[in-house]
């Protein structure tokens, strides 16, 4: 059984368009929208299908607002396809927007034991992996800081260390590895590869192509939402890399 199934997904988002009213009147549009508001269709993806196995890695590219972080919230559970059907058979864990379900007025530590709550650990597993999180993401000084004060590099060092303590079997990552230091960056890259090698699968989500070839067998290409080239990753890369010199929309 492979560790990820997708099954002919597409994913509707119902937009409305208030433009060029009167601001007199926006109160009452808003009131009788059916009435006031343009209502459209957006088909943020169209008829997926991935078939990931256990420990392998899949990268998804393509220009900014293609599907990419909307593929991966239905993954994640975050959000429901339109139709089709996403299943995942094993745990996982996600870090798919910095400091995501953190809490700005609780500290760094407290936001450990939320986040890894949330995340399916118990508190005890929480309380034995603790110093590793903490020393991996190297803020030891700023554990006890409210974690508004914290720049975006130390969320995302905070939150990739609390996602890799679960253990999962699918890790998804989506362009958290784009801030922070270049030494921490490789040292999340070896961890991954470290991961990969324990059979862990890593769906990856990046802009930067020549890093995804280093950690991704498997590429998919999204354009407006639909599949353009599914397949081994340096073709896939190499078709992308054309389609956006040309400058194809």
């Amino acid at each position: 059984m492979a560790l990820l199934e997708i099954q002919d997904v597409s994913k509707k988002f119902v937009l409305q368009n208030y433009s060029g009213q009167r601001l007199s009147n926006l109160f009452t549009s808003l009131l009788e929208a059916r009435k006031y508001s343009n209502k459209r269709d957006f088909w943020a993806l169209k008829n997926i299908d991935i078939t990931l196995e256990q420990g392998k890695s899949l990268a998804i590219i393509g220009k900014n607002g293609c599907g990419k972080s909307t593929l991966l919230k239905l993954i994640n559970g975050t959000l429901r396809p339109t139709t089709g059907s996403v299943r995942v058979n094993g745990t996982k864990s996600a870090l798919i927007e910095l400091g995501a379900g953190f809490h700005g007025d609780f500290t760094g530590r407290d936001n450990v034991f939320l986040s890894g709550m949330i995340m399916g650990m118990s508190k005890s597993e929480i309380k034995k992996r603790f110093d590793e999180i903490v020393d991996f993401a190297e803020i030891e000084e700023f554990i006890d800081v409210p974690v508004k004060y914290y720049s975006s590099g130390m969320h995302a060092r905070l939150g990739f260390s609390v996602a890799i303590a679960v253990k999962p079997q699918l890790l998804i990552v989506d362009e958290v590895l784009a801030v922070g230091d270049a030494n921490f960056k490789m040292k999340c890259e070896k961890r991954i590869t470290e991961m990969k090698k324990q059979g862990v699968s890593l769906l990856f989500v990046t802009h930067d192509l020549s890093k995804i070839r280093t950690i991704c067998e498997e590429g998919l290409w999204l354009n407006k939402g639909i599949v353009m080239s599914q397949g081994d990753i340096d073709t896939v890369v190499e078709q992308y890399a054309n389609f956006i010199n040309l400058g194809v929309a």
